[in-house]
């Protein structure tokens, strides 16, 4: 039997997450909580270490402390075998500078690498909700003989300025990679469609490790993986490109496989978790075969109170963590995170409500996000009255979804 090959995980969270305000005011983009209990980096580290590849460095940089915090305390690696998935901060081993973009995260952190001493190092990133056997990835790597290969899906061609943009050549080769481009063309077997980069990446060692030593001495250069490094290696014709599509993760379902979402916008974010809770959702939380990982704490199990014709407890199309206390009011496709709280003749409805929300007696909440520890008043509305709601100064996304930031005030 052959031996496995070595493989390193390195997870890029440093974004900042600004289109994600005010959701990132306090934290980095891939600590936002998701899907009631889960971390948007909960998605990326649960694929690598279903994928058995338990050695990982999650490069941080903006408000990383409740980052940091969740992997210490949800992603312990047993030491006895050498597994890890770590935090690495900006070290400033260059000089006192904070990373300049990914390739330059990757550069100031090359001593993992050389301690490490990987064969291959899958470089993810940590925004996305999808789910994907890596080592499939690793394997289509390894056969194409390429020095990296670039994880692409396949999406409308009308969307191609959103992405990084793969046009492929023969043999499964990368024959250009432009980012978002505006007269993208439709693959040959797929005419309406284009291959857009997933921002996943399998490198050969030495030459990733080539690649950002040349780039870091490049002084136009962006320190950019997609823009930079990844066009670079494609006008070297090392490149090659791994279709999402042929990915089999074991249990999924035909509506859900595939399934990937860039959650990097409050719409984006918004329609993902929606996404999650009808009855026969398009991504499934409850593939026992590939398990999302995460950590709800020592809480106890939901509860729904009173039963009277005008005060019943209910929860309808919708997903409840645990610590949940629905007393004499009314859930419609919404998500609850742990530990919300919401009170007789209060509605909720179409709405994401994370850790420790209380929603006073007789409140409405329509079409909203309410962030960590937002107290809503016995009789406030949210949703309801945009002019209210805009002199409240709650932020509003492009589709007119509200959100209230996290510990922020709501006026009645």
């Amino acid at each position: 039997m052959a031996k496995r090959p070595h493989v390193l995980g390195v997870v890029l969270a440093g974004g900042e997450g600004k289109r994600l305000w005010p959701l990132t005011r306090d934290r980095a983009k891939p600590a936002v909580p998701f899907g009631a209990n889960y971390r948007i980096i909960d998605f990326a580290l649960s694929n690598l270490v279903n994928g058995r590849y338990l050695r990982i460095a999650v490069l941080t940089q903006y408000k990383s402390h409740s980052l940091d915090r969740h992997i210490a305390q949800t992603w312990r690696m047993s030491p006895l075998f050498n597994n890890f998935v770590m935090t690495v901060p900006a070290q400033m081993r260059l000089g006192p500078r904070w990373f300049e973009g990914s390739a330059d995260a990757i550069f100031q952190n090359l001593n993992l690498i050389n301690d490490e001493n990987p064969d291959y190092i899958c470089v993810f990133g940590a925004d996305h909700i999808y789910r994907m056997d890596p080592e499939q990835m690793v394997d289509a790597h390894i056969a194409s003989g390429a020095s990296v290969t670039v994880a692409a899906i396949r999406v409308p061609k009308d969307e191609a300025s959103r992405f990084g943009v793969i046009t492929p050549g023969p043999n499964g080769r990368i024959a250009s990679f432009r980012e978002k481009p505006q007269d993208a063309e439709g693959l040959p077997d797929d005419p309406e469609r284009v291959f857009a980069s997933m921002g996943n990446y399998v490198f050969n060692s030495k030459a990733l490790i080539d690649a950002v030593h040349a780039d870091a001495a490049n002084e136009d250069s962006a320190h950019d993986m997609g823009g930079n490094i990844i066009t670079a290696m494609v006008d070297a014709g090392q490149a090659a490109v791994y279709d999402f599509q042929t990915n089999k993760v074991p249990g999924a379902t035909e509506r859900d496989a595939g399934y990937w979402r860039d959650v990097g916008t409050l719409d984006a974010y918004y329609e993902a978790q929606m996404d999650l809770i009808s009855v026969h959702p398009i991504f499934n939380l409850y593939n026992h075969e590939w398990p999302i990982h995460s950590s709800s704490g020592s809480l106890p199990p939901a509860k729904f109170v009173f039963d009277e014709d005008h005060r019943r407890g209910m929860a309808v199309d919708s997903m409840v963590a645990a610590g949940v206390i629905v007393s004499g009011a009314t859930v419609r496709r919404s998500i609850l995170s742990p530990g919300v709280s919401i009170h007789s003749h209060a509605t909720v409805e179409d709405s994401v409500l994370m850790h420790g929300v209380d929603v006073g007696r007789g409140a409405l909440i329509r079409r909203a996000i309410l962030d960590k520890n937002v107290k809503v008043p016995p009789g406030a509305r949210i949703g309801v009255d945009a002019e209210e709601d805009r002199a409240r100064g709650f932020t509003f996304s492009d589709n007119g979804i509200v959100v209230v930031g996290k510990d922020d005030h709501v006026r009645t």
